[in-house]
């Protein structure tokens, strides 16, 4: 799972190196995403996990992405 969500943050943020990424990298201070990119990294999401959000979430962190994940598939 880390491995298909890194492929779509790199996707979302391309000039961004991904490689010093940890769970408590703040998605919008840390990682530099705006309104736009988590859009696209949640339709990214729904695509590769085959499912739809429901509700909005919000997500600070990466660790918070992995979580909720790990709850859904």
């Amino acid at each position: 799972m880390e491995e298909k969500l890194k492929v779509i943050f790199e996707r979302v943020v391309p000039d961004k190196d991904f490689s010093t990424v940890t769970r408590e990298s703040r998605l919008i201070e840390d990682l530099g995403f705006d309104s736009l990119a988590l859009m696209m990294m949640a339709m990214g999401i729904e695509e590769e996990f085959g499912f739809r959000f429901e509700e909005f979430v919000k997500f600070e962190t990466v660790g918070d992405v992995y979580d909720f994940l790990a709850d859904k598939i």
